[in-house]
């Protein structure tokens, strides 16, 4: 008989830990992983208005991804680096990555 196999949920207090290992606040982890503070909120108490909260797929293979180094990919190849919120860019600034030229430069 095969041993049963794991559980595929993230618990709220390892998503807590996660967070906290990677030394990022609420609102830093939101950033990182592209979701906003509150839904962070959610998933570290589990519920959401009593009804419970699971952890996406895909945001627990992003929290293994930035614990393993990676920031982002782009289809091809990992880009590794530290785990820091991306900020915005300004009106006239291009996106981070981007080539192109600013216009009016």
């Amino acid at each position: 008989m095969a041993p049963p196999a794991p559980s595929a949920t993230m618990t709220p207090e390892l998503f807590r830990k996660w967070r906290k290992s990677l030394g990022l606040k609420q609102k830093d982890a939101a950033e990182v992983l592209g979701l906003k503070k509150r839904m962070i909120q959610y998933y570290e108490k589990g519920d959401r208005n009593g009804r419970p909260v699971e952890i996406p797929k895909a945001v627990r293979l992003a929290c293994y991804a930035l614990s393993a180094g990676i920031a982002d990919f782009d289809g091809a190849t990992p880009l590794r680096g530290p785990v820091q919120p991306t900020s915005s860019p300004g009106p006239g600034q291009p996106a981070r990555g981007s080539s192109d030229p600013v216009p009016g430069t």
